[in-house]
């Protein structure tokens, strides 16, 4: 079908307009129009009253912005062929002041504000529909998950989101979560990241080496969820959980720092933001706001500052910075950060982190 008017989309673009055809970013049913971008920036809510909390958009050039009329048919195109339709329902800018009150900042250094200011300020509103159907023969759907938690016979399924492979303290929590839940459904970030960070591949070798050696296999799902991230931190923790909302979770795991970068949040911004709403709306889900685990040398175990007294005196920390140091230096994690088991199935591996100027695909 030919169109008077198209736009070009980049892989991160085309995974959203999947992510919005199979229903993950529901109730989003297309790319936000002038009204719900408006309100989602100023209150995380809909135009509608319901919570979600970043906006999802669509950059054109200008000369699709200045000649788009509200109702027309616009294609979007992927690698020189036509992949869906939208339906135009709006058109508006993002500025600075949206990227400040987004991200909190309007640093360069920032990763997500840098993508948005690579990007189109020009934005078009409107409904998808997806043309390639053969876009959705790997696709995540909440139809898939939700059959598989059923099969399991999960009537409680705890979500936990992840960019890293799992260390000690990620374990600490999901076993939490399985102690509270029929189910574990560990579903990390497989689409776009920042340079530096580790690779899909390294992500779910570790994973892959956990679930065959130490959880209970029939209380464990895994499968990687493609999106980019956009380390928008406490926003971005509200996002996470209303995918797995949508993809059949009952309970979701927030951390320390959940989607943070470089220092821009405070390590627990994301809980601050998900007691507000969880207090104000029904998400649909329930949150599980978790404090930061860290190996105690004097209780000789994981644990938080909710069960420990000697986080300033005795604690070890455990973070996915430590065990990129480790990776990068060629020197073996303490076992009380990483189980050696993990450690060698990552080292293992073809390539561990992304590099500069390279995309996930």
């Amino acid at each position: 079908m030919s169109y008077a008017l198209s736009t070009q989309l980049d892989e991160e673009l085309l995974q959203d307009v999947i992510n919005l055809s199979v229903g993950l970013f529901a109730p989003l049913d297309g790319f936000m129009g002038p009204e719900d971008f408006r309100s989602v920036v100023d209150r995380c809510l809909l135009a509608d009253g319901q919570v979600f909390s970043l906006p999802i958009t669509l950059p054109v050039d200008r000369a699709v912005y200045d000649a788009v009329r509200t109702g027309d048919r616009v294609g979007l195109t992927y690698q020189g062929r036509e992949v869906a339709e939208l339906t135009a329902g709006g058109t508006f800018q993002m500025t600075d002041d949206d990227l400040e009150q987004v991200f909190r900042t309007r640093s360069l250094s920032h990763p997500g504000v840098k993508k948005e200011k690579e990007r189109s300020p020009f934005r078009l509103g409107g409904q998808v529909r997806l043309l390639d159907q053969s876009l959705l023969e790997n696709a995540l759907t909440p139809a898939h998950t939700k059959a598989i938690f059923q099969e399991k016979g999960w009537k409680t399924v705890v979500g936990f989101q992840t960019r890293n492979p799992i260390h000690c303290a990620h374990e600490h929590l999901q076993r939490v979560g399985l102690e509270i839940c029929d189910g574990l459904f560990i579903n990390p970030i497989t689409g776009w990241k920042k340079p530096g960070d580790f690779t899909q591949e390294a992500v779910m070798a570790g994973y892959h080496r956990m679930i065959e050696e130490f959880y209970p296999k029939d209380r464990v799902y895994l499968a990687g969820l493609r999106t980019q991230m956009r380390y928008a931190g406490p926003r971005e923790a509200v996002f996470h959980a209303i995918i797995r909302r949508n993809l059949g979770c009952t309970h979701f795991i927030i951390g320390r720092d959940h989607a943070g970068v470089k220092g821009f949040y405070g390590p627990y911004d994301a809980h601050a933001l998900a007691r507000e709403f969880r207090e104000k709306h029904d998400l649909g889900i329930q949150l599980l706001l978790l404090r930061e685990p860290y190996y105690c040398n004097k209780c000789g175990m994981v644990v938080s500052d909710s069960s420990c007294a000697h986080y300033e005196t005795d604690r070890v920390e455990i973070s996915g910075t430590i065990i990129r140091a480790c990776l990068n230096d060629g020197t073996i994690p303490d076992r009380r950060l990483m189980r050696p088991e993990i450690f060698e199935a990552i080292r293992a591996c073809k390539q561990i982190f992304i590099a500069e100027g390279e995309t996930e695909k």
